[in-house]
């Protein structure tokens, strides 16, 4: 199995309370879900798994009474997320030494899940994950506008049916995978919304994506 959170040389360590960009795409731009089932299972994958305790495999955790860590046992807080078709973005902030790289290495499984539902082999991403580094506020603020609104147009409706992103969690005030407070107490009422609006239509103006 490839396992797509292996680590290689990289311009940048992971360190806790600095704040990180992380990406991959399905390798030849390929989708890495087919069906409803194969998106919930890697949400499923990043929520069971980002836990210092180590979990085993989702089926082995589901025989267990509590499945969840606690906010204080995760390995990483997650700030924002989009998952698409053939890629994915998280935000994302290390809780503890290495949170990023375990983190990243147990989601390697679903590759094990995907080639053994789907009848393939061979890796599912492209290469190791890709990993940027936020340097300041107002990178943290715009970045989470393009990843909330990643799978969606101008006017925030999605636009792909195999997709989904944590944009209800920053604006119908629920939390099931991120922790957007630090980006939400910057803001009053509606006026994040309004800005991930504007930011995206932006972005979406000048073409600025990222390759992926």
């Amino acid at each position: 199995m490839v396992v797509f959170g292996h680590m290689a040389q990289r311009k940048h360590l992971f360190e806790i309370g600095e704040y990180y960009h992380i990406y991959n795409r399905g390798v030849d731009k390929r989708d890495i879900f087919i069906d409803q089932y194969d998106l919930k299972r890697f949400i499923q994958s990043l929520i069971e798994f980002n836990q210092i305790d180590t979990i085993g495999s989702i089926y082995e955790n589901s025989f267990r009474k509590s499945k969840l860590g606690s906010p204080s046992s995760k390995l990483v807080s997650i700030i924002t997320y989009c998952i698409n078709p053939n890629h994915f973005h998280l935000l994302v902030t290390p809780l503890v030494d290495k949170g990023v790289e375990k983190l990243m290495l147990r989601l390697g499984g679903y590759t094990k899940y995907f080639n053994e539902k789907h009848e393939r082999s061979g890796s599912l991403f492209q290469g190791k994950f890709k990993s940027k580094h936020v340097t300041d506020n107002r990178y943290l603020l715009h970045l989470s506008a393009y990843i909330n609104m990643n799978n969606r147009n101008k006017l925030g409706d999605p636009i792909f049916k195999l997709s989904c992103s944590s944009l209800e969690e920053y604006t119908e005030n629920f939390s099931k995978i991120c922790d957007p407070k630090i980006i939400l107490e910057q803001f009053v009422g509606d006026g994040y919304l309004k800005f991930a609006k504007e930011s995206w239509e932006d972005t979406l103006k000048r073409k600025e994506y990222l390759d992926i």
